[in-house]
């Protein structure tokens, strides 16, 4: 086998152009990676199927106490500073991690008993928490979601459809 020095060269750039065009794929890739969909999870026992996107506004900020049937509103959610929480801050709350944070604690403020809003660790516990809560429903990552709870629908559309509140792009 013989190999010259031009061969080199052009092997080194082919390699160069290669690593080049993949770290560009990575840097612009990365950030629609993040952007996951989030859907709206409920307690089976809730019957809820379907909410507009002011509805789910309101549960988030902690201003709707009850459901019709008189069951106490709950909602499970993901720490507002993880990565995770990113669509939801963007489109749901429309304010800072910071500001959610303080939404949050104003929100749960004299019911210790039943709180407006609890913030959990991962998506596993998010889903067993609304599972195990009558009256809850969470905001999870779509690929967590089990046969134990409700997928709920905001303004007519679940998850990954077209149109969809909470898409992550």
């Amino acid at each position: 086998m013989k190999i010259s020095i031009s061969d080199g060269v052009e092997g080194g750039l082919v390699r160069t152009r290669v690593v080049a065009t993949l770290l560009w794929v990575v840097v612009i890739c990365s950030p629609m990676a993040s952007a996951k969909d989030v859907a709206l999870i409920s307690n089976k026992a809730n019957h809820v199927e379907a909410l507009t996107l002011a509805e789910l506004v309101k549960i988030c900020k902690g201003q709707t106490g009850r459901w019709q049937d008189g069951k106490p509103v709950t909602l499970v959610m993901r720490d507002p500073a993880s990565p995770e929480m990113k669509v939801v801050l963007q489109k749901i709350y429309e304010l800072p991690k910071e500001d959610v944070a303080v939404l949050i604690a104003n929100a749960n403020h004299n019911r210790q008993n039943h709180p407006a809003i609890i913030v959990v660790d991962s998506d596993e516990a998010l889903v067993k928490k609304v599972e195990s809560t009558t009256g809850a429903v969470g905001l999870v990552d779509v690929y967590a979601i089990t046969s134990g709870v409700t997928v709920v629908r905001v303004d007519s559309k679940l998850p990954l459809e077209p149109g969809y509140a909470m898409h992550g792009n």
